[in-house]
C-alpha cells in the first residue's frame, strides 16, 4: 500500500487505545500513562469502560461507541481477539494501527493463521497496521509516545526503527545518557503490513530527519526495501546493523558459487548496492548511532588528533591506517603557528601531542589552530586524565569551540571516574565523546565508507568495448528443453552455448560418448587438448581425478579416455556417467578466474567474481554484486577482490583488458536478468591468457521459478517494452527509450543546444549548465519509481538525443509529476509529443492515477500540447504559471 494512511500512524489526530487496563504493569496500562504523562496534544481515548475510574477520562466500551473520527487505533490485547478489533477499527473509519499483541508467527502456524485474518481484516479497509509484537513509537516533535517503554526519547533529528524491543530500551536508555535526540522511534514488530521499506520511505522523505538507523533481523518486500534505500541513501546516511549469520546450508550448495555467496554477504553486497553503511556489532551500531545524532556526516576521510599522551596518539594513528583513513596534512602554516603555541619537544607531526602537562588553555589554542587548516575532514581530541590535565575543565572549554564546526568534531575521554563528569559536559553540549580512540575513530570511518560508497554509485558509467549480441531465442529453447528434463542440468558444452548466446567467450567443446566418438573427434581438433568427465554428479571434476590435460595424439586420447571414465567410477560408484568433453588446451594462462552466479532466496540473482581454480574456496577471494549491472558496477565488483592487484598487472604478468572482463560480466547479468530460471552457474575457470579472458569450463543449474522475468529482480531493470521506433507528426524518425546511465554525454550535449529561453521554460531558472548532481539524478533513475524516455535519432553517423520526458512519482506511487525538454532545433517536430504521449501510456502501466505539473505562461508550445493530450489547464496566467493535470 506504499506510504498511504502513515500519517495517521505517525501524526495522528485522535488515538484509541484498545486493551487500557486499570491494571498496573499491563501493556495497554503503561501506554495510557505515556500517552498522557508525555503531554500528547491529541485526543485519547481509553476503550475499556473500567478505565476511567483510573484517570477520569470518558472511556467507550468499543470502538464503534466513539464520538469522532479515530486516526489511530493502539491494540494491547491478546492476539486471538486482534482480529475483531481491526475489522470494528475499519468498519468505524480508524486509518492506522499500532498492534503490541505477541503470539503471531513467531509461535508457528496456529500464529501464522492468526496474523492472516488480521491482514486480511486490514486489507479491506486500507487500515495500515504497525506490528504485530512490537513496542510502539515514540514521536518527540509531537510529544507522542504510544509505546510501553519507560522513558520519552529526546527531541532531534534521527530516525531509529528496529525490529527488536530490546534494542529499542537499550538505544533509548543510551540516549538520555547521551544526549542522543530523534524525530522518530519505531520498533516494526513482525511487519505484517508496515515494513522497513514503508519507514524508510515516509521517514526518509521528511526533510528535519537528517539520518536513519536501522536494527535488522529479517528482511520482506525486498525489491520495495532496495528501492527506498536507494532513493533515501542518496540524500541522507542509513546506517544498519543486520543480526544472524550465513545459513550453514550454503556448505551443501551445488557449486563453487552457491558455497562461496552466504547469506551474510549477499546482504553486504544488497546493502552497499543500496547505498548503506553496515556496521557488525551493537557497539559500532550505538556509537554511529550518537555521532550521526550530534554531528553532520564527513565529507572526507583525513583526520587531524590532537592528544595529551603519545601512546593514545599513536593507537589512534594505527586505527586510522587500518580503516583506510588519512591523517591530515598540517602544512607550513599550520606548523609554524603551533610551534609558536606549544613546548619545543611537541610531536611536531599529526597526531599533534600537546605533551602531560596539556591544560583546557592549551587545548582551545590548538584545536582552534587546526580549524583554520584546510586538509580537515574531521577532528579527534583525546583527553587522558593526568595529574596535570583536568578532563572537567578541558571538557568546559571544549564544548563551547567545538560546537557548530563544518566537519565532526569528536572526542575520547579516556579514563573512568575522573573523566566521567566532563563526558556529563559534553554530552550535555552535543559533542559525540567515547570511551577509546578506537571507538571514534571506527564510527567516522563507518560514514566516510558509507560517503565514499554513495560517490562510487553515483559515478557515470561508459559504453562497453563492442556491440553486446545477445540472442535471446535460442538460448530460451535451450533453458526450456532442459527444465523438460529430470534434473535441469546443463553438461558442459550445453552450459558454454548459452553463455555463448549472450556474448560470453567460451572455448570450443565437444561432447563425445565414447571412445570412439572421442578418438574421432579429436581427429578434428588440434593438440594439446583437454578432455574432462562429463557427469551431473560430479561438481569438482579434479577431485574425482576426472580431468586430463596436455593430450597430444590418438593414442594419449583413447588412455585419458579410459582412466577419466575408470576415476569417476571410483570416486562415485552411482554416478550418471555421460562420457567426456573434449576442448583445445589453453596453454599458460596468467591468472584463473571464479565468475559465477547464484539466484538468492531473497535478493534474486547476484553475481559472484574472485580467484578461481582448484583452491578458490580456501583462498577465499571473492566479491559479490547484485544485479543487473552496469559497466561501473562490474568494475567496483572486481576492484574488491585481491584479482584486481594482478589483473592490473603484477611482477611480469600483463595487464588484463578490463573493458572485456567487465564486458564478460554486464553479459552475465543481461543473461540472468532474462532468465531467472538459472539456479546456480559456475565458470571456473575463466582463463586469462594476454589480457583475454576466456570460460573454459562451465555449469548451469536450472530451476523452475515462480516469478517471470523481470520481476525475480530487487533492482528495477532497464525496461526494454518500452523502447519503439517511431515517427512523429513531422514525419521525423525517432528511436524512443528509457534512459540509461550512459546517456549522461547525450543529455549533457542536449542541454547545451538548448536556447537560454529553452532552459528557462524547462527548469523555471536561468540554469547555464548541469552539474553532476543533476547528470546522475536525471540518467541513474530507479525505474520502479522514474518514468524517464529520451527520443534519439543518428545525424552525421552520431547519435543524437532530441528531447527528453519524464513522469516521476510521489512517494505515494498514486501521483506522478511530468517534465518535458526538446531541443531548439527539434521543436515544433512531433518530438515531445511523442514522448509525453509515451510516458503516459507507461504511466497506465505502473497504476499512476494522477499526472501534474507546472508550465510557464509564455510556453504557449506545452500548454497546447497538454491541452490537445487532454489536461486539465488550471490558473489564469496572473501568478505566470499555469497547473496541468490529467486522471489515467
Amino acid at each position: 500500500m506504499g506510504l498511504y494512511n502513515l500519517d495517521k500512524i505517525f501524526k495522528p489526530k485522535s488515538i484509541a487505545v484498545v486493551g487500557a487496563s486499570e491494571t498496573r504493569g499491563t501493556i495497554g496500562r503503561a501506554v495510557m500513562e505515556n500517552l498522557i504523562q508525555g503531554e500528547y496534544e491529541g485526543r485519547i481515548i481509553p476503550v475499556n469502560p473500567k478505565y476511567s475510574k483510573v484517570v477520569g477520562i470518558d472511556c467507550f466500551e468499543s470502538l464503534s461507541q466513539t464520538d469522532q473520527n479515530v486516526d489511530l487505533a493502539v491494540i494491547a490485547t491478546p492476539i486471538s481477539t486482534v482480529s475483531e478489533i481491526v475489522r470494528e477499527s475499519v468498519d468505524v473509519g480508524v486509518g492506522g494501527a499500532i498492534i503490541f499483541s505477541a503470539g503471531g508467527r513467531e509461535t508457528g502456524d496456529k500464529g501464522r493463521e492468526l496474523e492472516d485474518e488480521i491482514e486480511k481484516e486490514a486489507v479491506k479497509g486500507g487500515l495500515r497496521l504497525l506490528g504485530p509484537n512490537c513496542m510502539g513509537i515514540i514521536c518527540p516533535k509531537w510529544k507522542l509516545n504510544a509505546s510501553f517503554a519507560a522513558h520519552m526519547a529526546p527531541e532531534g533529528k534521527m530516525a531509529f526503527i528496529s525490529q527488536s524491543g530490546a534494542i529499542c530500551s537499550a538505544m533509548l536508555d543510551l540516549s538520555l545518557k547521551k544526549k542522543m535526540g530523534f524525530r522518530y522511534f519505531v520498533s516494526i514488530g513482525s511487519m505484517l503490513d508496515v515494513d522497513f521499506g514503508d519507514l524508510i520511505d515516509y521517514l526518509g522523505h521528511d526533510p528535519e530527519v537528517t539520518s536513519i538507523l536501522l536494527y535488522m533481523e529479517s528482511l520482506t518486500e525486498v525489491r520495495k526495501f532496495m528501492s527506498a534505500a536507494r532513493e533515501v541513501s542518496r540524500i541522507k546516511p542509513i546506517v544498519v546493523l543486520k543480526a544472524g549469520k550465513s545459513k550453514s546450508g550454503a556448505n551443501a550448495a551445488a557449486s563453487h558459487t552457491g558455497a562461496l555467496a552466504g547469506e551474510s554477504r549477499v546482504y553486504e553486497a544488497a546493502f552497499t548496492r543500496a547505498g548503506l553503511a553496515r556496521v557488525h556489532t551493537l557497539e559500532d551500531f550505538f556509537d554511529c548511532a550518537e555521532l550521526l545524532a550530534k554531528q553532520s556526516p564527513p565529507s572526507g576521510r583525513r583526520l587531524v588528533v590532537v592528544t595529551n599522551s603519545g601512546g593514545p596518539g599513536v593507537m589512534a594513528a594505527d586505527a586510522i591506517e587500518e580503516y583506510g583513513l588519512e591523517l591530515s596534512s598540517l602544512g607550513e602554516k599550520t606548523m609554524d603557528r603551533l610551534n609558536e603555541i606549544l613546548p619545543a619537544y611537541w610531536s611536531h607531526g599529526n597526531p599533534i601531542d600537546i605533551l602531560g602537562d596539556a591544560t583546557a588553555e592549551r587545548y582551545a589554542q590548538v584545536t582552534n589552530c587546526c580549524f583554520e587548516t584546510e586538509s580537515v575532514d574531521g577532528m579527534l581530541v583525546i583527553v587522558n586524565s593526568q595529574a596535570m590535565t583536568d578532563p572537567t575543565a578541558v571538557a568546559e572549554t571544549l564544548s563551547k569551540d567545538l560546537k557548530g564546526k563544518p566537519y565532526p568534531v569528536f572526542t575520547a575521554m579516556m579514563g573512568g571516574m575522573d573523566v566521567e563528569e566532563g563526558r556529563t559536559i559534553l554530552n550535555k553540549m552535543g559533542i559525540p565523546t567515547y570511551d577509546t580512540p578506537e571507538r571514534a575513530i571506527r564510527s567516522f570511518a563507518v560514514l566516510c565508507d558509507y560517503a565514499r560508497n554513495l560517490e562510487l554509485l553515483q559515478e557515470i558509467p561508459s559504453k562497453l568495448p563492442g556491440d553486446v549480441e545477445i540472442q535471446e531465442g535460442p538460448a530460451r529453447e535451450l533453458v526450456d528443453k532442459a527444465l523438460a528434463g529430470k534434473d535441469g542440468f546443463l553438461e558442459e558444452a550445453e552450459s558454454k552455448r548459452l553463455l555463448g548466446y549472450y556474448g560470453i567467450p567460451v572455448n570450443r567443446t565437444e561432447v563425445a560418448e565414447s571412445m570412439d566418438e572421442a578418438l574421432r573427434l579429436a581427429a578434428k581438433m588440434d593438440y594439446p587438448l583437454v578432455m574432462k568427465i562429463l557427469s551431473p554428479d560430479i561438481v569438482h571434476k579434479t577431485e574425482a581425478r576426472g580431468i586430463r590435460t596436455g593430450i597430444g595424439s590418438q593414442q594419449e586420447v583413447r588412455d585419458a579416455y579410459e582412466q577419466v571414465i575408470n576415476a569417476a567410477r571410483t570416486y562415485d560408484p552411482d554416478a550418471e556417467i555421460r562420457g567426456v568433453t573434449l576442448q583445445p588446451m589453453v596453454q599458460r594462462a596468467d591468472l584463473e578466474l571464479l565468475i559465477g552466479a547464484k539466484r538468492d532466496d531473497l535478493f534474486g540473482p547476484v553475481i559472484l567474481f574472485g580467484m578461481g581454480g582448484v583452491f578458490a574456496e580456501v583462498i577465499g577471494d571473492r566479491n559479490i554484486g547484485l544485479v543487473p549491472l552496469n559497466r561501473t558496477l562490474a568494475r567496483r565488483l572486481i576492484e574488491k577482490t585481491k584479482a584486481y592487484t594482478i589483473l592490473k598487472g603484477y611482477r611480469n604478468m600483463p595487464e588484463a583488458d578490463m573493458g572485456l572482463i567487465e564486458r564478460l560480466l554486464v553479459c552475465l547479468s543481461h543473461l540472468l536478468v532474462d532468465f531467472p530460471e538459472i539456479a546456480e552457474l559456475d565458470m571456473n575457470p575463466v582463463l586469462v591468457k594476454d589480457g583475454k579472458p576466456i570460460a573454459v569450463d562451465a555449469r548451469v543449474l536450472l530451476r523452475k521459478s515462480e516469478v517471470a522475468a523481470p520481476h525475480h529482480l530487487v533492482i528495477s531493470s532497464y525496461p526494454e517494452q518500452y523502447e519503439s521506433e517511431e515517427t512523429t507528426t513531422h514525419g521525423l524518425q525517432i528511436l524512443v527509450r528509457p534512459i540509461k546511465p550512459e546517456d549522461a554525454p547525450l543529455l549533457t550535449e542536449l542541454f547545451e543546444n538548448l536556447s537560454p529561453e529553452s532552459r528557462y521554460h524547462r527548469f523555471f531558472s536561468p540554469m547555464k549548465s548541469l552539474s553532476r548532481d543533476f547528470l546522475v539524478r536525471f540518467t541513474q533513475i530507479d525505474y520502479d519509481r522514474h518514468i524517464g524516455l529520451v527520443a534519439l535519432a543518428r545525424e552525421d553517423d552520431e547519435e543524437k538525443m532530441l528531447g527528453v520526458a519524464r513522469v516521476i512519482m510521489e512517494s505515494d506511487q498514486r501521483n506522478a509529476e511530468f517534465s518535458v525538454a526538446v531541443g531548439d532545433r527539434w521543436q515544433g517536430k512531433g518530438v515531445g509529443r511523442r514522448l509525453l504521449e509515451r510516458c503516459l501510456e507507461a504511466g497506465r502501466d505502473y497504476g499512476i492515477e494522477t499526472v501534474q505539473g507546472y508550465v510557464l505562461a509564455e510556453n504557449r508550445q506545452m500548454l497546447k500540447l497538454g491541452q490537445e493530450l487532454g489536461f486539465r489547464i488550471s490558473g489564469n496566467g496572473e501568478a505566470n504559471t499555469y497547473h496541468l493535470t490529467i486522471d489515467l
